[in-house]
């Protein structure tokens, strides 16, 4: 199948293995002095590896390549279980959804909704972890949804820069889950931003598993 896929410039590589822990899938080994692509099917291609490399020896390319099956150590698929948290019997909370779909995928660029100032660009796990998001996350804000590993994300990038070319949006919070594969939202919300032509600030919220705020960064 054809998909996109990590390329390494053996000419620039020195072999630093920086790039390594950046691949949570294990697709990255430093072989006879060079990082190397050891397992193609072990690489997503959402390019976590890429602002890792001081050498910028690691590109993203579009080729014929196996397709990416999850290694059973993937963070992202570890099975772990806890207790939930908070009173279940007395805490309601109302909706602040103030639009429909949410799909990046099903809304128009073009919609109403996206001319107000912020927009939230959300890892689908998300508001299913933390159980503030609509309160902290949602109130006079659009919302779009996404998976930065399944799903296409030459696709999202181009739908967000429709977006934010037809829109007054300035500025753009990333809400995405601690897993590595999940930073590439960030990265295709600069992309897009760049590939738009204006000046919206990225504010970047990472969510743990467990429910908890992790680090919140303005600025990106």
């Amino acid at each position: 199948m054809k998909r996109e896929i990590i390329k390494i410039d053996e000419e620039k590589c020195d072999g630093c293995g920086i790039c390594i822990p950046a691949c949570a899938e294990g697709a990255l080994q430093v072989v006879d002095g060079k990082a190397r692509l050891v397992k193609e099917s072990y690489c997503d291609g959402l390019g976590a590896c890429l602002n890792e490399c001081p050498q910028g020896a690691i590109t993203l390319e579009e080729r014929e390549a196996e397709a990416f099956s999850l290694p059973c150590d993937c963070p992202s698929t570890t099975e772990q279980s806890w207790e939930a948290k908070g009173d279940k019997k007395t805490i309601k909370t109302p909706s602040l959804l103030s639009h429909w779909p949410v799909k990046l995928t099903l809304v128009s660029p073009d919609a109403p909704y996206f001319r107000g100032e912020e927009l939230v660009v959300a890892a689908d796990c998300g508001p299913f972890a933390y159980g503030g998001f609509h309160q902290d996350f949602l109130d006079e804000r659009a919302v779009v949804i996404g998976c930065p590993k399944f799903d296409d994300l030459k696709f999202y990038q181009e739908k967000l820069t429709e977006i934010l070319r037809s829109s007054g949006i300035k500025k753009i919070i990333v809400a995405r889950m601690e897993v590595p594969c999940c930073s590439g939202w960030l990265t295709v919300v600069q992309n897009a931003v760049s590939s738009s032509g204006k000046k919206i600030a990225i504010e970047e919220k990472v969510i743990g598993i467990q429910g908890e705020l992790i680090s919140s960064e303005g600025d990106k």
